[in-house]
Order: structure tokens, then C-alpha cells, then sequence
């Protein structure tokens, strides 16, 4: 299917050169125009100069933004463009009801909308292994998959518009439990002196081991926390998730909370554009 890349930020413009590799690609946007002629002169493919001059040309548009407001403002420029039948897939993450509503637009324009939020960080989106989870219609699902499976090696259909956006918010909220599960038991491991390139090769192999110790483990040992995945943006997801689950109780889910405030906390201090493994500063300071 003839697709453009709206969106070039680090996974946007990985996305888009997995698309050129398997010959999927056919135009792309973004708002900085020096990002979208790099990316479009190593793809070899088109440059759009609106959103709307690259819905005229696609059957189906990938949105990589990084806000809801965003993903409303390219639904909407596009709309009175775009051809009718035109799969939209918005691998943002935001909240079901931007999902849903994102939906509703198109569907006034005999369009289609299918949120699907990924996760794999910046390494999965350069190496085309990306989780995706799926929200919409199944059937517009299986005409996008074979383009989507240049992007994403595991692509799961959850349920109706919104259950991608409502599967990524349980992520999420598990990435940061994880995060702070991690960076205080290092930070702790750290504080008794033991040989901490060891302890993470070992309790990787065990019943605590995970992606994220794996990955992120002695890098942040090393006090290096190139991202990945962006402290600032795990908060503004996080935000969301809070959003989500106020809307269907009154109680605070703690671990979102607690979260929030460290982040916060590193933000205020400049770390925002670091890995969120940048928890490991504050656990560090409490044990030191």
C-alpha cells in the first residue's frame, strides 16, 4: 500500500525507513522541514510539505506525534483530503478517547482509524520488532498488516477503538513499576558494594529478570542514560494513565503516582530528555 509517515521524531523516522526498505513508503511529513527532506533523501521517497498534500497521495498514513492535541490537529488537517477508504494507523500514545474521537472524524469522510499504540523503544522501532496493540476495526486490520509487519514483529488486534490506547496504558503503567523495581534494586546492590556488573548478568537469568534490567541495567550503572525511551515522555504518558483512571474511580493507582513525582522531580532538575532509567539518580541519592 502507498504509505506516508507523518511524524519523524526517533520512531517516526525509524518506522519510516522500514517502510522504504520493504517498498511501502511513498511520501513523508513532519513540521521541521530540514527532518523531513533527511529522512525523505535517505528513503528515497517524496516530501510532503502539509499533512494534507500527503494524504492525497497515500492509502494508508502512519501518525507518529507525541501528544493527544497533536493526533486531533493531523486528523483534522486531513480530513477534507483525504481519498476515501484511506487507512489512518496512529502509533502515538493517547489517551481511548482521542482514539475514539479520531475515529468519529473519519469516519465522516469514509475513512478509517485503527489506534495503535507500539512498544520497544527506539530499538524496536529501528529494527522493525515493535509490539503493536490494536484498536478498531479487525478486518481494516488485516488489509494494513502486511505493510505494518515492516514496522512491528508482533502485531495483536485487541478489540474497538480505543482498547489499543486503553493495552498501552497497562504497559505503561508496568514500565514503571519495573523502572522502579530496577533502579532501586541496583541502587541498592550498588550501596552494598557488591560487583554489580555480576549481580545484573545473574539476576537476569533468574525469576526477576527482565527486558528492562537487561537493557538498561549496566548502562545506568555507568551513569549513562542515552534514551531509549524519553523520561518526559514516559511522564506525559503517565499523565494520561492517571487521566484514564480517574475517569473510572475515585482511588489513586500508586505506583502512576509515585512515579509522577520523580519524574517530575528529575525534570525540574533537566533530565527530562533522558532514558526514564534516569531513576536511577534519586534511588542513588537516598542510599548514598
Amino acid at each position: 500500500m502507498k504509505t506516508g509517515v507523518i511524524g519523524l521524531g526517533a520512531m517516526g523516522a525509524n518506522m519510516a525507513r522500514n517502510l522504504a526498505k520493504a517498498n511501502h513508503l511513498e511520501t513523508v511529513y513532519n513540521r521541521t522541514l530540514s527532518t523531513t527532506e533527511s529522512v525523505a533523501k535517505e528513503c528515497d521517497c517524496s516530501i510532503s510539505m502539509t499533512p494534507c498534500e500527503l494524504a492525497k497521495q497515500c492509502e494508508l498514513i502512519i501518525i507518529c506525534v507525541s501528544r493527544d492535541e497533536d493526533v486531533l490537529e493531523m486528523v483534522n488537517e486531513i480530513k477534507d483530503n483525504i481519498n476515501a477508504n484511506t487507512i489512518v494507523i496512529d502509533t502515538s500514545t493517547v489517551s481511548s478517547e482521542t482514539a475514539k474521537r479520531a475515529a468519529t472524524i473519519l469516519k465522516e469522510v469514509n475513512a478509517y482509524f485503527l489506534d495503535c499504540p507500539v512498544s520497544g523503544g527506539t530499538e524496536g522501532a529501528k529494527n522493525g520488532t515493535l509490539a503493536m496493540m490494536v484498536g478498531g476495526d479487525e478486518a481494516i486490520l488485516e488489509k494494513a498488516r502486511p505493510t505494518l509487519e515492516s514496522i512491528a514483529g508482533n502485531i495483536v488486534y485487541i478489540g474497538v477503538s480505543g482498547s489499543g490506547q486503553a493495552t498501552k496504558a497497562v504497559n505503561q503503567i508496568m514500565a514503571a513499576g519495573i523502572n522502579q523495581a530496577v533502579t532501586e534494586a541496583l541502587a541498592f546492590g550498588k550501596a552494598m558494594d557488591l560487583p554489580m556488573d555480576k549481580v545484573v548478568d545473574i539476576v537476569s537469568t533468574g525469576a526477576a529478570g527482565n527486558w528492562f534490567l537487561e537493557h538498561r541495567g549496566k548502562t545506568m550503572l555507568a551513569g549513562t542514560y542515552d534514551p531509549g525511551f524519553k523520561l518526559a515522555l514516559h511522564h506525559k504518558d503517565l499523565t494520561i494513565c492517571q487521566s484514564m483512571t480517574k475517569s473510572i474511580s475515585d482511588n489513586a493507582l500508586p505506583i502512576i503516582e509515585m512515579t509522577l513525582i520523580h519524574y517530575q522531580r528529575l525534570m525540574d532538575e533537566g533530565y527530562g530528555d533522558e532514558d526514564i532509567s534516569a531513576l536511577f539518580r534519586l534511588k542513588e541519592k537516598v542510599l548514598s
